[in-house]
C-alpha cells in the first residue's frame, strides 16, 4: 500500500483565503492528446490480456485493442471526421468493443459524446440536438430508439446525415464495428497531433439532471483525469460498474490505458452479487463506486470478507457517505484505510479531492488533488476561511470549454475569473481537509429557520434498522418549507414511520428540523443512471403516494 497522503499535500493562504493543491509537474506535454500516450503505452507488452468482460466471456489483449482502435481512427479519418465539431454519440454499456471505441476517437482527436442507453427518448433527442452528431454508435436493443432520433435530427439538419453504427448485437443491413474493425490499416499508422492537444476537446457528458434536464459538459485531454492515479501498475485489476458516460467510467477507462493495468468490465446493472463475484473471481485490486453502492454493500447481508480479500484501493464519490457505513464497511475489509471518498462535479472534468488521509477523517472528502485551488465562498460572496461553511468555488489551472454550445449555461457555474460555483456547501478545517455538508439549492426554510436536508439525514442513518433515506421540504404558504422523509429499510427489518418521527424528536430540539411533512417507508429511492439519488424525484414519489394515500 503506498502512502499518498503526500501526493495531496494542500496549502492555505490566509491572506487571499485560498487553498491549493501541490504543484507537480506533467510527465507530458502539452501538445500530446491522452489518444497519443495511450497509443504508446498500448504498444509495450502486446500480448499481456488488457480487458474481460465478465458478462460477455470475450477477452482482449493489449494489440488486439491497439489494432481495433487504430482502425476506428483510421475510419473516422476516411469518414471525414477531422474538426473538433465532428463528433461521435456512444449510447452503449460496459461491452467488450467500447474501450476500443472510445480510444480510436481518441487517436483521431474526435470527441464523443456519451448517453446513457437507458435515458428517455426525449432527453436524447434534447442532448444530441445540442451536439449533433455524424455517427451514433449504440447497441442492437435500442437500434430502433436511436434510428427514430437520428430520423428527427437528419430532417432538420441538412449539412450532413447522421447514420448509426451497432457496437453491440447484430441489426441487419446496418453497419456494425465489427465491418470497421476489417479495414486494412497502414503500418505507419499513428494518432493525430495538434498544437496544443490538452486543450482539445476529449468527450462530452451529461450533468447529473438531478436539478433539471441534463446539459452537455465539455472535458478536454487534461491529466488530471489520469495523472492522480499514477500509483497504479500492470499488477492492478482495475473493475468499475459505471459506463463511459459516467465521469468514473471515463477516470476509469483512460487510466486503465495510461497505466496498463488489467480492465475488468459487465454490461450487467450493479447487484451486491454481481460485484462480489466479480471481486473474488477476478481478484479485484481497484475499483471506483459511487457512495450509494457503499452504503449498499455495508447493509446487504450478503457480504463477506471472503470476496473483497484482494480490494486494496476502494475509490468512491458522487454524494456523501456517513461513518458509520464506512466504519462498518470496513469490518469486511482485509486493509485498513482503503476506503477513500473523493469528491467533484462533472463540470470539473475529473476527481478533485481524494480522502487518503488518517480514519480520524472519515467524513472528510479529503484535500487537493495538483494544481487545483478552491475558495469558500459567503452568500454575499465574501472569502471565508477555516472551519466557516460557504459554497464551494473550484478553479482547476486549465481551459475548461464549457457546456456545448450553451454560453449562458456556462457563464452561470464559471466567472470571468475561471472560478467554477459547484454549489455545494461545505468547508476546510484546520488541517486543510474538505467537508462537503450539503448543496446550495438545498438549503430549506421552516418559518424563516434555514436548515439542510442532509441533517436531518445524519441523524435518521443512525437508527439500526435503515438502510437509506431522502429528505426533502413540503412547501406550504404558512410554514414554508416542512421536512418530509422517504425512508428505506435493511432487508428483513421492520420499521414504521412513528418510529423515525420519535427518533428525530429525541435527537434533534430545534422544532424546525422535525418532519413536520411526515415519513413514508418506501423499498427503493429514486436514482440516476448512476446511483445518485434524484431527491426532486423521490419528493414528487412521496407527494404521489400521499395523494393516494388521501382518496
Amino acid at each position: 500500500m503506498l502512502d499518498l497522503t503526500r501526493r495531496q499535500s494542500t496549502s492555505y493562504n490566509p491572506e487571499l483565503k485560498i487553498w491549493s493543491g501541490a504543484s507537480e509537474p506533467s510527465s507530458y506535454s502539452n501538445d500530446l492528446t491522452i489518444g497519443e500516450i495511450i497509443f504508446e503505452q498500448l504498444q509495450k507488452d502486446p500480448e499481456r490480456i488488457f480487458q474481460i468482460s465478465h458478462s460477455e466471456k470475450t477477452t482482449l489483449t493489449r494489440s488486439q485493442i491497439l489494432q481495433n482502435a487504430s482502425k476506428v481512427g483510421a475510419y473516422l479519418r476516411q469518414e471525414g471526421f477531422i474538426e473538433e465539431t465532428d463528433i461521435v454519440a456512444i449510447l452503449a454499456k460496459n461491452t467488450t468493443h467500447v474501450a476500443s471505441l472510445a480510444y480510436g476517437c481518441m487517436f483521431n482527436g474526435t470527441p464523443f459524446h456519451t448517453v446513457h442507453p437507458d435515458t428517455i427518448d426525449n432527453t436524447i433527442c434534447h442532448l444530441l440536438n445540442i451536439t449533433k452528431p455524424r455517427i451514433i454508435f449504440c447497441c442492437a436493443e435500442i437500434f430502433n430508439k436511436l434510428k427514430y432520433v437520428a430520423d428527427k435530427m437528419n430532417s432538420e439538419n441538412k449539412e450532413f446525415e447522421t447514420k448509426i453504427v451497432i457496437i453491440d448485437g447484430i441489426v441487419e443491413g446496418v453497419t456494425n464495428i465489427l465491418d470497421i474493425f476489417q479495414i486494412q490499416l497502414q503500418l505507419d499508422y499513428k494518432p493525430e497531433s495538434f498544437k496544443n492537444g490538452i486543450d482539445r476537446t476529449l468527450a462530452i457528458l451529461c450533468s447529473s439532471g438531478t436539478t433539471g434536464t441534463p446539459k452537455a459538459v465539455t472535458f478536454s485531454n487534461s491529466r488530471k483525469i489520469f495523472e492522480f492515479y499514477s500509483y497504479l501498475s500492470e499488477s492492478d485489476i482495475q473493475y468499475s460498474p459505471s459506463s463511459l458516460d459516467w465521469v468514473s467510467g471515463l477516470l476509469v477507462l483512460t487510466s486503465a490505458g495510461v497505466y496498463g493495468t488489467l480492465r475488468v468490465i459487465s454490461k450487467e446493472v450493479f447487484s451486491v452479487a454481481s460485484f462480489l463475484t466479480i471481486c473474488e473471481e477476478y481478484k479485484i485490486t481497484w475499483t471506483l463506486v459511487p457512495s450509494s453502492y457503499i452504503s449498499t454493500l455495508a447493509h446487504s447481508p450478503e457480504i463477506n470478507a471472503k470476496q473483497l480479500r484482494t480490494l486494496r484501493y476502494i475509490l468512491f464519490g458522487g454524494d456523501r457517505c456517513l461513518s458509520e457505513t464506512l466504519k462498518k464497511m470496513q469490518l469486511y475489509l482485509q486493509f485498513e484505510g482503503i476506503l477513500h471518498q473523493g469528491y467533484g462535479v462533472t463540470e470539473m472534468g475529473s476527481v478533485v479531492t481524494w480522502n487518503f488521509g488518517p480514519q480520524s477523517k472519515l467524513a472528510s472528502v479529503g484535500t487537493l488533488q495538483s494544481k487545483v485551488q478552491m475558495r469558500i465562498v459567503s452568500e454575499s460572496g465574501e472569502a471565508l476561511g477555516p472551519n466557516e461553511r460557504g459554497e464551494i468555488h473550484c478553479h482547476l489551472g486549465q481551459h475548461w470549454g464549457g457546456y456545448y454550445e450553451n454560453i449562458p449555461a456556462t457563464r452561470e457555474i464559471q466567472d470571468s475569473e475561471g472560478w467554477i460555483h459547484t454549489g455545494d456547501l461545505g468547508y476546510f478545517d484546520d488541517d486543510n481537509y474538505l467537508y462537503i455538508v450539503g448543496r446550495k439549492r438545498d438549503f430549506l426554510k421552516f418559518r424563516t429557520k434555514m436548515y439542510y436536508p442532509r441533517e436531518i439525514e445524519e441523524v435518521i442513518a443512525q437508527m439500526p434498522e435503515v438502510a437509506e433515506v431522502c429528505v426533502f421540504g413540503i412547501w406550504n404558504e404558512i410554514d414554508g418549507d416542512a421536512a418530509a422523509a422517504s425512508v428505506v429499510t435493511k432487508a428483513g427489518c421492520q420499521l414504521t414511520a412513528n418510529q423515525v418521527l420519535d427518533f428525530v424528536a429525541e435527537n434533534i430540539s430545534e422544532n424546525y428540523k422535525q418532519l413536520h411533512a411526515g415519513v413514508q417507508i418506501v423499498p427503493n429511492l429514486a436514482k440516476n443512471s448512476n446511483g445518485k439519488v434524484k431527491r426532486q424525484a423521490v419528493k414528487e414519489e412521496f407527494l404521489k403516494a400521499s395523494q393516494d394515500k388521501s382518496k
